[in-house]
């Protein structure tokens, strides 16, 4: 189903050689379980599409910045978008070199950005004019330059769900693309900044690619503009996005589709190209393993209970997101249930009216295609530790974050004595 990643063998579910039932009675549930071998597989992907045009990928850390993980990734050549200082600090430690990452984000700090200009990094992709003043100013203070590109938002439908469709005129994400010419005249001026390329992210989980050409088209335009009046770019930058298999159903396409696509457009341009995928690396390779706490019955509803819920993976809450959902011992009868979780809010589901195999108490399910923004979007919302990741390399696992406990999550509170009055 979902190729050779997580699949049945005598009706029992494994990824790729292990056994997850047993994984799970040996280190508890839940986690999230990725395989080696599906990243490794879409890196290849990548790397083979863009091969024949001067590319740098980087790997969107948002998606899943666990370390061990974007190892794999510095390993093999590629470089970081990143959208926050954190980010950048986690690449840094997994071996990236500064210069091949990039910095977006629409409200990076003063300390943020300066840590980023004295690391060196490969490009500040600005998001606003005065974001250019203040990169400038701090760059001067520091007596440093700072390389940026400059985010055009070029009003682009990509035709996914709103609250990821980031190249429209209402996002607050980057500069209208027909105010852009203006902003590159004021920053190359600048004396603390290099201005070196061009960077647009029309959104995320696209399945539909048409929309990358009218983006790419409309900067490249803006590109032929800019050098008529002088201003020479050196990258491409067009962000990530394509989208992965939720459903059974799902074709999603190929990185070899969206080179097809876009390589005859941006290479007029003659930049560099820049890629930044995350969900299309990473999202296929993971799903989060829970354990069936209770079963119960009201009137014509059905519910399945299960120890992971929206603090674990937030997804199908915020966003009504579909995950596809296995038992990881196949059953012969189904039921229509809810799956929902143990937080205190009616939202808390991880699906709603869903045909699933008749689970029991103690029984475990593999919610699929979890490998990107589940880990990375979790949290500590009802006290409630957030949950260990494990890799699989062939018949191998590795615990690569373990599981937070009580001690973990009040270990930078202050001790209530600290505010308390000898006589109250």
């Amino acid at each position: 189903m979902f190729k050779n990643y997580f699949f049945y063998r005598d009706k029992e579910l494994f990824c790729e050689n292990v056994p997850i039932k047993e994984l799970a009675k040996e280190v508890g549930t839940p986690f999230y379980l990725y395989s080696k071998k599906a990243i490794e597989d879409k890196i290849k992907s990548y790397k083979e599409a863009f091969k024949n045009y001067p590319t740098l990928i980087c790997y969107a850390a948002k998606s899943n910045s666990n370390l061990t993980l974007l190892k794999i990734f510095q390993k093999n050549g590629f470089g970081l978008d990143t959208v926050s200082g954190g980010e950048i600090y986690k690449g840094i430690l997994a071996g990236f070199e500064a210069s091949k990452i990039v910095y977006a984000g629409v409200g990076k700090t003063d300390e943020e950005i300066k840590y980023a200009i004295n690391l060196g990094i490969l490009s500040f992709n600005v998001e606003s004019e005065q974001e250019v003043d203040v990169i400038d100013y701090l760059a001067g203070k520091l007596g440093k330059k700072a390389n940026i590109s400059i985010r055009v938002n070029p009003d682009v439908n990509p035709k996914t769900h709103p609250y990821i469709s980031t190249g429209l005129r209402k996002s607050k994400f980057g500069i209208d693309i027909d105010e852009a010419l203006k902003v590159y005249k004021k920053a190359v001026k600048r004396k603390n900044l290099n201005v070196l390329g061009v960077h647009c992210h029309i959104g995320s989980q696209i399945l539909d690619i048409s929309p990358y050409r009218e983006a790419v088209e409309k900067v490249a335009n803006l590109v032929f503009q800019l050098k008529k009046d002088g201003i020479e770019l050196e990258y491409f930058d067009i962000g990530g996005g394509l989208g992965i298999k939720y459903k059974p159903e799902d074709i999603p396409p190929e990185p070899k589709d969206l080179a097809d696509l876009i390589l005859p457009i941006v290479k007029e341009t003659g930049l560099k190209l820049i890629l930044e995928p995350g969900r299309s690396l990473i999202g296929e390779a993971g799903a989060l393993i829970t354990q069936v706490i209770f079963t119960k019955n009201k009137k014509d509803k059905h519910f399945i209970i299960v120890d992971s819920g929206m603090n674990d993976l937030i997804r199908p809450s915020v966003y009504n997101a579909y995950h596809h959902i296995l038992s990881v011992e196949r059953k012969d009868k189904k039921v229509v249930a809810d799956i929902v979780g143990p937080i205190c809010e009616t939202g808390d589901f991880l699906a709603l009216d869903r045909e699933i195999d008749d689970v029991k108490r103690g029984e475990y399910l593999a919610v699929l295609s979890a490998g990107a923004y589940g880990s990375s979007m979790s949290s500590n919302y009802n006290v409630r530790p957030r949950a260990m990741e494990i890799l699989v390399d062939g018949d191998k696992f590795f615990i690569i974050k373990e599981r937070e406990d009580y001690d973990y999550l009040i270990n930078k509170e202050l001790k209530p004595y600290c505010f308390v009055k000898d006589n109250l």
